[in-house]
């Protein structure tokens, strides 16, 4: 077993290393689209939706079911692009570590 010392010493550094990617997930964006292009979301790695682009073809009359379909998918390709980086990320300062299911860092 390693000394307490060098557990220490590692958690530090893995602690360092995980507030590197937090800020450098807080600054990325992604951005997710649907109806071939026409709605785009862009988010950043927290998260927040930054940006919402529209092809004004969209906002005809009679378009707004259609509108907001586009924009609820549009919104969650983002997010799953946001979250497969993050969790990409976060493998990387694991080392590939097994975590138990649901588990996200950071904690």
């Amino acid at each position: 077993m390693k000394n307490l010392g060098q557990i220490m010493k590692q958690v530090q550094d893995m602690q360092n290393r995980m507030s590197d990617v937090q800020a450098k997930l807080a600054e990325m964006e992604m951005t997710g689209s649907s109806g071939a292009g026409m709605v785009q979301a862009t988010m950043n790695g927290k998260g927040e939706l930054k940006r919402m682009k529209v092809d004004p073809s969209l906002l005809a009359p009679g378009e707004g079911e259609v509108l907001e379909d586009l924009i609820v998918a549009a919104v969650n390709d983002a997010k799953t692009k946001v979250d497969d980086y993050s969790q990409a990320e976060m493998g990387k300062l694991t080392g590939g570590l097994p975590l138990p299911p649901g588990l996200k860092l950071p904690f």
